[in-house]
């Protein structure tokens, strides 16, 4: 048997009337919606330049080396990190190309040469991924955190770093909960000051004597800062599992923030999971990791509660982002490490959208760098958004000294691409 369904009444002439202005208007913003969205100016970089700052830090993962894109709209990104040998191979693949695809850039960077590239070169493309994003912040006219979800937070939370041993440790570390930092971090690698073992036998650094020390400090410190400050103590890869775990085990009673990189760096994946079984100080590693690849199976199993990974180590704000959505599926928090100026004030883009727990090292960025006019608002140990466009750093060009510069596409490179459009391995 068939059946046939009664015909569709007409709709009434005031509702067909409304239905076709609705096609109208429809169809209207379907011809002007990209042009909405394609506010960016059609653009193309044109020279890559890197310079040398005053106070030039000659480790390559920490380096302060100033880059800039230049586009010929009149737009300059300006970026930080790397040095010239492990730039230029990254720098010349952004030549002729448009500065607003950021993830494509970033991925011909990384993958149009035959080995990956290492950590001093993921260092180099973080560099330019953060003049990238300066561009195009520039060209909309609004920060970065803006391009990334809008801030999440009001400020970003930092600590600040020191030495010594009893009053003198309790006195510096009150010193910096009043002055308004969020931590007082101490390195189990210093005693009053002194490099550890500083005699006729060189730089002798025993363990099992640290640990005991480690103990006391975290008393000290704990005095320091009072019930409700926060303190952290750095074993700087230096201990093996037996010790970490004995230093851990004895200041949990002093209820650490968190205990920095507790055993040797080339161990983490196998020893860090033992130790979270193990003690429950609140664990974090990974100041020299560089991309997610490096502590994803630690950040998924829990086994640490903060990576340390930090602007432009990991390749940039973009691989940031990825990281941030990490550590947010796992509950993890970010305690990024302190590079340079541009990168830190960085941090505040990359880090204030972020859902989770983060504080930054502020390091050396106490004070304004002599080569940059405006950047990182840091006020009584926050560091705070300022609402310029782009990254709202401004370098003083006459405090710096150009090393280089890439205004040639350099060699052809095939990069291949999967049959959906995304890119593959060389």
């Amino acid at each position: 048997m068939k059946f046939l369904s009664a015909p569709t009444p007409a709709a009434p002439a005031p509702a067909r009337r409304t239905f076709l202005r609705q096609l109208t208007v429809a169809a209207t913003a379907a011809v002007f919606l990209p042009r909405a969205f394609a506010a960016l100016p059609a653009a193309k970089i044109t020279r890559v330049r890197v310079y040398r700052p005053p106070n030039l830090n000659v480790h390559f993962n920490q380096s302060n080396m100033i880059v800039t894109i230049e586009t010929d709209i009149g737009i300059t990104g300006v970026g930080e990190g790397g040095a010239r040998d492990t730039i230029e191979q990254c720098a010349t693949r952004l030549i002729g190309q448009n500065p607003f695809d950021i993830e494509r850039r970033w991925q011909d960077m990384y993958r149009a040469w035959f080995y990956p590239p290492g950590r001093e070169k993921i260092h180099a493309l973080g560099a330019l991924d953060l003049a990238l994003w300066d561009i195009k912040g520039k060209a909309l006219k609004v920060p970065v955190y803006d391009l990334l979800g809008g801030m999440n937070r009001n400020f970003v939370e930092s600590y600040l770093g020191g030495a010594g041993t009893g009053k003198q440790l309790q006195d510096r570390a009150r010193a910096a909960i009043e002055a308004g930092y969020r931590a007082f971090r101490i390195d189990a690698a210093s005693v009053d000051g002194r490099a550890p073992g500083e005699d006729m036998r060189g730089p002798v650094y025993n363990t099992h004597e640290r640990v005991r020390q480690v103990a006391q400090d975290a008393k000290d410190l704990r005095e320091g800062v009072g019930p409700n400050g926060d303190w952290i103590i750095d074993l700087h890869q230096r201990f093996d599992f037996a010790d970490g775990l004995r230093a851990c085990k004895l200041v949990e009673e002093y209820e650490p923030y968190l205990m920095e990189d507790p055993v040797r760096t080339d161990q983490f994946n196998d020893d860090i999971p033992k130790l979270r079984k193990l003690t429950t100080v609140p664990l974090a590693a990974g100041e020299e990791w560089g991309q997610r690849w490096d502590f994803n199976k630690l950040v998924e199993n829990h086994d640490i509660d903060y990576v340390r990974c930090t602007l432009p180590n990991v390749g940039g704000i973009t691989e940031m982002v990825k990281i941030a959505a990490l550590c947010e599926t796992h509950a993890v928090g970010i305690v990024p490490h302190f590079t340079g100026p541009v990168s830190t004030a960085a941090l505040v883009h990359a880090m204030g959208p972020f859902s989770g727990p983060t504080i930054v090292e502020i390091g050396s960025n106490t004070r304004p760098a002599e080569h940059i006019s405006e950047g990182l608002e840091l006020k009584k140990g926050k560091l705070w958004p300022n609402g310029r466009p782009g990254l709202g750093v401004t370098p003083n060009m006459e405090r710096l000294t150009q090393i280089a510069e890439f205004t040639d596409p350099g060699p052809s490179r095939t990069i291949y691409f999967r049959p959906d459009g995304s890119q593959t391995s060389w």
